[in-house]
């Protein structure tokens, strides 16, 4: 018997029909058990928030108010006072120092006395190596009858009184300090320390001490006006980034760079002192001198307060803005 064309299509069209079938009902199973899947898994972390949120606020306490008014304030000033000079120990041991602000408001008038270039110490970092060259940037804006500041040294130099330069001293010795840095050198933590050891000399009437490297120029009357936005007697960490976004971020975005130089109020130097050496201890792993300052005044809760007046310029970054001025010329 013979199938004609018709009639094979017809067998071929059956067989492919059934076969589809067949496979629908898998596929429909599969399908309606994804929505399902889904669900539970919504539901699961939708209880899984709500339970944390409930223990998150039952948890939680109101906030005593009360401790935070006026005559409580003296109460607890005056039982620290009252104690050998230390707080009270049911009272955290940072309590003071993270409100700081709140309590020296207490003594401090809201306006304060106005800064002057007398006022201002400056603690200026050098080398041996490269002080012959670099004393030459000092001179462009150090005035010796008007200003006072210490330059630190790592070792001894000859240094003729008619320069005109700033008295020298010699950091203190830093060997016992740990340093883990493989790229960095560990002449950063005697950096560090200068502000430190600045204070430690009992200079009188300081209302700013301000740090740089030796070939930091300093514009005087700038850096005057922009300390007299601010009240000396509070804590103040004032400075600037790095004009290279690298730099940033490599090190930090919340750190004064000290190229650039960055400025310290009185008070703040002196909570510094008491514990910079432990707190550089805590860090032997950090790159230089401006990230350990930052660490501390990060466990001191003093953020950096940005000025962009203090640059932070590269000397790549100046060899390339000098070329290009020179080009010009011809």
């Amino acid at each position: 018997m013979k199938v004609n064309q018709k009639d094979s299509e017809k067998l071929l069209w059956d067989q492919m029909r059934s076969s589809s079938c067949k496979a629908i009902p898998v596929t429909g199973s599969q399908n309606r058990a994804l929505p399902k899947l889904l669900l539970w898994l919504i539901l699961f972390v939708s209880a899984t928030y709500v339970v944390y949120t409930l223990k998150l606020v039952g948890s939680s306490r109101a906030c005593d108010d009360d401790i935070f008014s006026k005559p409580n304030r003296k109460s607890v000033l005056i039982h620290s006072s009252s104690t050998s000079g230390k707080p009270n120990s049911t009272i955290p041991s940072n309590y003071f120092l993270q409100n700081q602000t709140m309590f020296s408001s207490e003594k401090i008038p809201k306006t304060h006395q106005k800064t002057e270039l007398k006022d201002i110490v400056f603690g200026i970092a050098a080398s041996a190596k490269l002080w012959e060259k670099r004393k030459n940037y000092i001179k462009l804006w150090w005035k010796p009858e008007e200003m006072r500041g210490i330059v630190w040294l790592d070792k001894p130099v000859n240094n003729s009184k008619n320069e005109g330069l700033p008295p020298i001293k010699i950091s203190g010795n830093t060997s016992h300090f740990a340093y883990k840095n493989r790229q960095g050198h560990r002449s950063a933590i005697r950096i560090s320390r200068i502000v430190s050891e600045t204070l430690r000399l009992g200079m009188e009437n300081v209302k700013w001490f301000v740090m740089g490297d030796d070939d930091t120029v300093f514009a005087i009357e700038n850096l005057v006006r922009i300390l007299n936005k601010y009240d000396h007697n509070q804590f103040y960490y004032i400075g600037s980034l790095s004009e290279s976004h690298l730099q940033n971020i490599y090190f930090s975005y919340s750190m004064a760079y000290g190229g650039g130089g960055f400025a310290i109020s009185y008070p703040l130097a002196k909570a510094l002192d008491k514990m910079q050496d432990q707190c550089i201890q805590r860090y032997p792993g950090l790159y230089g001198s401006d990230d350990r300052m930052q660490a501390c005044m990060a466990e001191l809760g003093v953020p950096l307060t940005k000025e962009l007046g203090f640059h932070q310029v590269c000397a790549t970054f100046l060899f390339w803005v000098f070329l290009l001025l020179c080009l010009g010329c011809f």
